[in-house]
């Protein structure tokens, strides 16, 4: 009988806090600095979520550490349902990379929502002489290590992305490291190094000027932005696929009304027409989903950034 009635206690007390959330303002930690990606989709996808949960939702930037910082952050927050963090490809890759960290992405956080999948474009100098995927793995073979590629450093997403292409082509590129993103693409420009991956938006202003061409997109399906653009998957490397994501996450415990309130928010918010299209015009096409979607979608990238980082003897900076 006292089973009985601890049961219904908790079945009573899970609906009323349904019924009561939120009751105050909901943090969202961008653990990067202001007006990057992630900071403005995190500000273009929550007002709509506020609105529709009628409590705010207050944006923290909390950089460093390679996102690191705010990570940790949430991940020692109270499971409430009022912290919540912006996770990124980012986060996956530093479960693997970086030694002795306080957090653990699959124990400590609970998936709420898959936001944006920023897949990579691999972008060449015009002076390479490949126009296409299959031609640039034919010279990659034909000169192993003279290909070089940018990336703006060693562990980030373009570096693994370029390490995943390398494994799953076959090839030998050699890796010229950046000190972030800028430096890389300005070498780019020069004909300095000679490819690249990088997201969509950070490359369609050169792409449009003629400065440099495109050679595919990293995604399951081309970009409706780029549409004569090939996959790499359908332009000689079957199942290629990578990028950077930003979905939001709650501390491990949140309950699961919060959770499910948040997901369904956050849904409508990204259907919205207005919410949509901002997010095209970055290239950050919007996905949703359930929790357990992204759930099993963090599994993957942990599991495949794992496999490039331990293959390929990635060391952070």
């Amino acid at each position: 009988m006292q089973r009985l009635f601890a049961t219904l206690a908790l079945i009573v007390s899970a609906g009323a806090f349904a019924q009561a959330y939120p009751s105050k303002p909901v943090r969202v930690v961008v653990p990067f600095p202001p007006g990057g990606g992630t900071d403005i989709v995190a500000r273009l996808v929550t007002p709509k979520m506020a609105e529709l949960l009628g409590q705010p939702f207050v944006i923290e930037n909390r950089a460093g550490a390679g996102g690191n910082i705010g990570t940790e952050l949430v991940a020692k927050s109270p499971a409430d349902g009022y912290t919540l963090l912006v996770a990124s490809a980012s986060t996956a890759i530093n479960t693997t990379l970086v030694p002795n960290l306080s957090w653990d992405f699959s124990r400590d956080f609970a998936p709420v929502v898959l936001l944006v999948v920023n897949n990579h474009l691999l972008a060449a100098h015009p002076s390479l002489p490949a126009n296409n995927v299959r031609e640039l793995v034919a010279l990659a073979k034909a000169k192993p290590g003279q290909v070089t590629y940018a990336s703006y450093g060693s562990g980030s997403s373009a570096h693994l992305t370029a390490e995943l292409f390398k494994l799953m082509a076959g090839v030998d590129l050699l890796h010229v490291p950046y000190k972030g993103a800028a430096p890389a693409v300005n070498d780019l420009l020069g004909g300095q190094v000679n490819v690249m991956f990088a997201d969509v938006a950070a490359m369609l202003p050169h792409l449009k000027s003629g400065k440099l061409k495109p050679l595919g997109i990293g995604a399951a399906k081309r970009f409706e932005g780029l549409p004569d653009v090939p996959t790499i998957a359908e332009s000689g490397v079957p199942g290629f696929e990578a990028g950077g994501f930003l979905g939001l996450v709650a501390p491990a415990g949140t309950p699961q009304a919060a959770i499910q309130a948040l997901n369904a928010a956050a849904q409508k918010s990204l259907a919205l027409p207005e919410v949509r299209d901002r997010l095209l015009a970055l290239a950050s096409p919007p996905v949703g989903g359930t929790p357990e979607q992204f759930a099993s979608y963090i599994k993957g990238e942990i599991d495949k950034w794992a496999r490039v980082i331990r293959t390929a003897h990635i060391k952070p900076e």
